[in-house]
């Protein structure tokens, strides 16, 4: 009665809207029948913190969050969110020491048919992998900025089950950016920095904008709005608004978030 939740990840199905707190206990709600909110997941380990959340489609779904044990926190759902079973760290990749993940944008987990991908940072920054829908697991490095806890991979996104982007940095130095963005063209396997040591700096959200080919990519953050028209090679800063995420509607549409605020960002084709 005295928790006041704090919401960091939403997510939604065709039925329903889901929203899930970070720190202990860790709560998600989902929408239900009686129109009232519903508590379908309740952690309450001192070290539970929840960072994102997603669906594959109406009836899979999965969230992320930092260790509690051995391994970085990961709950799914298989039937439309009703039920939520977390992964045991015997099927899961073991994590670093002060590997973790940043509750900034609901950007960490990326999926794409089967496919999920999970991006870490802190202490160690890497990228999770399944392709089976969270039944098995793989880890890879990634070549960005990482060694302190607020350093590394902030979201990630994927274009299809091999066209990926990372972003991340150091909040703490929002204009550092040096090993902040990167690229894979073979599913997360490989990674290989874009735009080292060139604008933008720290950005707390990346996404492919639909319909470019995999070509077109925003990045958003506090310090501000880029585009890339290049794959990431190049970027244009397009306004110094500060927002924390932002998802497409369609390749003309998007809608930022902020701090007390959401704008709707409109592109011309």
């Amino acid at each position: 009665d005295n928790i006041t939740p704090n919401f960091r990840a939403v997510a939604h199905t065709a039925e329903d809207f889901f929203m899930l707190s970070i720190e202990s206990p860790a709560l998600l709600y989902k929408t239900g029948d009686s129109g009232a909110m519903e508590l379908v997941y309740e952690e309450n380990d001192p070290k539970a913190f929840y960072d994102s959340m997603t669906f594959w489609n109406d009836q899979e779904g999965i969230a992320m969050g930092d260790p509690t044990e051995n391994c970085i926190s990961i709950i799914i759902t298989r039937d439309g969110g009703n039920t939520w079973t977390k992964v045991s760290c015997d099927n899961l990749p073991e994590a670093a020491a002060g590997e973790a993940a940043f509750a900034a944008s609901n950007s960490n987990i990326a999926v794409y048919e089967n496919n999920a991908w999970i991006i870490t940072g802190g202490m160690k920054s890497r990228v999770l992998h399944t392709g089976d829908k969270g039944k098995t697991w793989e880890v890879y490095d990634t070549p960005l900025k990482q060694g302190t806890p607020t350093t590394g991979g902030y979201s990630i996104d994927f274009y299809d089950s091999k066209l990926g982007v990372i972003i991340g940095g150091d909040y703490t130095n929002a204009e550092g950016n040096e090993a902040n963005k990167a690229i894979t063209h073979d599913g997360g396997k490989t990674w290989e920095l874009l735009a080292d040591k060139a604008a933008p700096g720290y950005r707390s959200c990346i996404q492919f904008i639909p319909n470019t080919e995999g070509k077109e990519l925003l990045a958003i953050g506090f310090e501000g709005i880029d585009y890339s028209s290049d794959q990431g090679d190049t970027w244009k800063n397009l306004s110094s608004e500060g927002f924390f995420t932002v998802r497409f509607l369609n390749d003309s549409t998007a809608y930022a978030a902020g701090s007390n605020r959401i704008a709707k960002l409109k592109f011309k084709r």
